[in-house]
């Protein structure tokens, strides 16, 4: 595999791939539908990426078969296009308005046709999926392209494919392609497929502003080992960024248009004025409010000593921690977090009156001039319910809450699950110059509070405005913006006039803590122009393209706020662009055209954020199991067909009790299900639901049946060193002694530090916790999962889920075994193992020690420091005495269980000692 030089990190951008062949035959063959070619093309220019699916397929039986042809794409983007081919004749997807393309579909439903529409499925995805009768032997061709502006998030912009073709692919290939004018800084891949048998597919090359990636599988590396299964079924992910400086940032032009990228370097963050707004009504029991407690504790660690902060925990009625905001001294964020850990779910929800006590807590501070000049204002709400308390209009609180605010602050909203109103949520946040985040219901949901905080956590620029000569530009986009945050970029494009001048200038004027500043930019335009013209490896005339995208986005958040006068103009404007450019949005549909006597009509629909309020569910086929993986479940979009006949994808939450983490990123979810069953109606789903409220969790806390058998002779080690340059194999150190969280090793040469927390009742490493300096990286692992963090983003995974993640200075790979192994040319490698033995823990152990320095330490480090072992004793060879730097320790020869190539692991020989 070829990896190129290291860099930073950037956004969103999420591409998932997947084709199903659905076969309905009486006898059904496993491969009659055969899957020939299934290539994805993907082109990011100046961060609007371009992505055509191709799926070419073969119907191998001697009967009519159905094919189904299924992409999951980003919520954000949008369709451009769809074509089949079959028998050389092409049947296109016609974009129509929405209304036109309903006609259409409600025709097709008298006929009692069903009709195929676009469902929510995942976090942040969508999924597209068309069906098609195919003729014995006949072949189709399904081509889908859809199209975003890669949106910076966390300093990282990030492209995920799925790949899951559930047969052998005689061509598959990917090929992505990446063109930053501004040069790409970072580069990092990462799988949840990939072993080291795939490696060698996999092929990354990149110059100072391009990049290319390529993963083309042979036939014999998809195949599971002994079997004709693929092998092939999981995430695949690139992420970059970009250089920067401390500046008006990047202006790029092509074909007309301009688009403006901002995101300066080196500006110091402003201090904040924080207030958490926390629900903890009686739905919040259990799971939800123990996840909360858990963030906030993070996230209060994380205030910098110059913020000031308060929290709020309502339910009926509202409370406030203390009378006055406080700053984030050590003592301070110590009782606030004593505050947190002890608050409790039960009663209703006034959202209203726990929203005015904010801020009131504000605006009192403000008035007494205890708001320090320069910081930065904002309230930051989580519930997971509707007002049932006080106010319940959601109209009447929204109106409060702006006339309190009065542009003063940002507020922002965390809607936790499902069962929360998004719709009111976000013209909340949207109202008061902030914005709305829904939190899956999940084991990772502290994480995703974690993250969402990181995001506002660091704002550098207040009342951002853009200003470009009159003479030479039109049509731009939004060029005003209430707050820049560290780690985030902001983005304007227009048209360029006719004549507009040779040179193009701008400025960028905000404020910072204590000043007002002016960044300015000119670019010569001929110049700009030729960076795109002459790379056959982009898709040309982006830029139009780009700013269509972001007009329309822009367009439908304004729509939200505007009155009904004023709606009705953006609507006409979103819905033109829409049409002109062939976008699927929310007012548009596409119609997807096929052969005469076909049995179905299928519209294309885009669903909203605010349409997943889930009311009706429909479960598996006969069993009620999904296929394959029943251990990752996903939200449900909403039914849009009166016939209750839709497939859906992915029932999250309210239909298995027990909440699993998908791997690599928790915006991924992975369960396939074919339905042909009516709704589960929503009072069961909503009684089953309070069930699980009321539990507080829904693990089995039942306890197992006692049995007489003896526990096992042979016991596993903690940690199993091996000591280069010794003539003893192994070193088994079982630790007796520990009070608090250990230094296990540091090596300030290798950059590397490993801490944990044993629990020597269990005899377990209870976390594990792996930090390097270069690259910047940490590594959490708990039994539950492990979570590695960059530049303040959270990434979980799930143990024994296959990864293999290639960074700039170092790899991480997990197998089936759930052995995670942190290695790099030059450095000492770390593996972390989840115990599956007595009790629930982790193991430790390490390999290439010969590479430690000679500065290594810690309670297993010090063994790397010249240890001295004494001989035999004279009554006993089994026991022997080492010396490490002055401090004897007595080993004693005796078996113990290896487990460093899994459970149950092999009995081995070694020296053990007790720390």
């Amino acid at each position: 595999m070829k990896t190129s030089a290291p860099g930073r990190t950037c956004s969103i951008a999420t591409v998932l791939l997947s084709l199903l062949a659905v076969l309905h035959t009486s006898t059904p063959q496993k491969n009659d539908i055969d899957i020939y070619s299934l290539t994805v093309d993907s082109r990011v220019s100046s961060r609007f990426a371009h992505t055509v699916v191709t799926s070419r397929v073969v119907n191998k039986a001697n009967v009519v078969q159905e094919a189904t042809f299924q992409v999951e794409l980003p919520k954000r983007a949008f369709i451009t296009n769809f074509s089949m081919i079959i028998d050389g004749v092409t049947y296109p997807g016609n974009i129509k308005e929405k209304a036109a393309a309903q006609e259409q579909y409600s025709t097709a439903v008298a006929r009692g046709e069903s009709a195929g529409l676009i469902k929510a499925t995942g976090r942040k995805m969508e999924q597209f999926q068309v069906s098609v009768n195919v003729a014995p032997s006949a072949k189709v061709t399904f081509e889908l392209v859809y199209e975003e502006l890669l949106k910076r998030h966390l300093e990282v912009y990030e492209l995920l494919l799925k790949i899951q073709p559930q047969q052998l692919v005689k061509h598959l290939q990917m090929d992505i392609h990446i063109f930053e004018p501004q040069g790409i800084s970072f580069l990092e891949t990462e799988s949840t497929f990939m072993t080291n048998e795939l490696a060698d597919a996999l092929t990354i090359s990149r110059n100072k502003t391009k990049a290319h990636i390529r993963f083309k599988p042979t036939l014999s590396q998809q195949k599971s080992p002994g079997q004709e299964d693929t092998v092939l079924n999981g995430n695949f992910i690139i992420r970059y960024d970009v250089n920067r400086t401390l500046s008006g940032g990047s202006i790029q032009i092509e074909n007309g248009y301009f688009v403006h990228y901002f995101a300066p370097e080196g500006l110091p963050t402003i201090p904040k004025n924080v207030i958490f707004v926390i629900d903890k009504s009686g739905s919040m029991l259990g799971r939800k409010i123990q996840q909360t407690r858990e963030a906030l504790i993070k996230i209060l660690d994380d205030l910098s000593p110059r913020d000031q902060f308060n929290l709020i925990s309502f339910s009926g009625d509202a409370t406030q921690w203390k009378p006055l905001l406080v700053p984030a001294s050590a003592e301070d964020v110590n009782q606030a977090r004593r505050y947190v850990a002890g608050i409790q779910a039960q009663g209703g929800t006034n959202i209203n009156d726990a929203m005015l006590m904010a801020v009131q807590l504000l605006s009192n501070a403000n008035r007494q001039e205890l708001l320090p000049a320069g910081s930065v204002s904002l309230i930051i709400l989580l519930t997971d319910g509707d007002p049932t308390v006080g106010e319940t209009n959601p109209a009447r609180i929204q109106k409060n809450v702006q006339e309190a605010i009065a542009g003063q602050y940002s507020l922002f909203c965390l809607g936790f699950g499902f069962d929360v109103s998004y719709a009111f949520l976000e013209k909340l946040a949207l109202d008061n110059g902030g914005l709305a985040r829904r939190i899956y219901e999940d084991s990772d949901s502290a994480l995703q509070l974690q993250d969402f905080y990181q995001e506002v956590a660091n704002p550098l620029l207040t009342a951002v405005t853009f200003e470009y000569p009159s003479n030479a530009v039109e049509e731009v986009s939004q060029d005003n913006f209430r707050l820049l945050f560290k780690g985030s970029e902001i983005v304007v494009a227009g048209k360029l006039q006719d004549q507009s001048p040779d040179v193009l200038s701008a400025k960028v004027r905000g404020h910072l803590h204590m000043q007002n500043i002016t960044f300015q930019t000119e670019i010569r335009v001929a110049e700009k122009e030729e960076e795109f013209q002459s790379p056959k490896y982009i898709f040309h005339s982006f830029m139009e393209r780009l700013w269509a995208y972001l007009t329309i986005q822009q367009l439908l958040e304004k729509m939200i706020l505007a009155s009904d006068a004023e709606k009705q103009a953006l609507e006409t404007r979103a819905l033109n662009l829409s049409l002109q450019y062939s976008f699927v949005t929310p007012l548009t549909s596409m119609v997807v055209t096929k052969p005469e006597g076909e049995e179905r009509s299928e519209v294309a629909e885009k669903p909203v954020e605010t349409e997943n309020k889930h009311k009706h569910f429909h479960l598996a086929g006969p069993s009620g199991k999904a296929p394959g993986n029943p251990g990752r479940i996903g939200p449900q979009g909403p039914v849009h067909s009166p016939s209750h006949r839709l497939t859906y994808h992915g029932v999250r939450d309210l239909l298995l009790p027990d909440m699993l983490l998908a791997p690599s990123t928790p915006d991924e979810v992975d369960l396939r299900i074919k339905a042909r069953v009516s709704a589960i109606p929503s009072d069961t789903m909503t009684q089953r639901h309070q069930e699980r409220k009321h539990s507080g969790s829904s693990e089995d806390t039942s306890q197992p049946a006692k049995t007489d058998s003896p526990p096992a002779p042979i016991q596993a080690p903690p940690v199993i060193l091996t000591l280069p340059g010794q003539s003893v194999n192994h070193l088994c150190v079982d630790i007796k002694h520990s009070q608090g969280p250990m230094n296990l090793l540091s090596d300030p040469d290798q950059g590397v530090e490993v801490t944990g927390q044993y629990e020597t009742e269990k005899a377990q490493f209870s976390w594990i916790e792996v930090t390097f300096k270069n690259p910047q990286l940490q590594v959490r692992a708990s039994p539950e999962h492990v979570v590695v963090t960059r530049n303040r983003r959270n990434s979980a995974y799930k143990w024994k889920e296959t990864l293999f993640s290639v960074t700039p200075g170092l790899n991480m790979t997990m197998d089936k075994a759930g052995l995670l192994l942190l290695s790099s040319p030059d450095k000492v490698t770390i593996g972390l193992l989840p115990w599956d033995g007595p009790g629930e823990g982790l193991r430790l152990l390490l390999r290439d020690t010969d590479r430690f320095s000679s500065h290594v330490g810690g309670t297993l480090g010090q063994f790397y420091q010249g240890v001295l072992w004494g001989p035999p004793a004279a009554a006993d060879d089994s026991r022997r005495t080492l010396s490490v730097q002055g401090r004897d320790y007595s080993a004693t020869r005796l078996l113990k269980l290896d487990y460093q190539e899994g459970s149950p692991g092999t009995e081995i020989s070694c020296w053990s000692v007790e720390l």
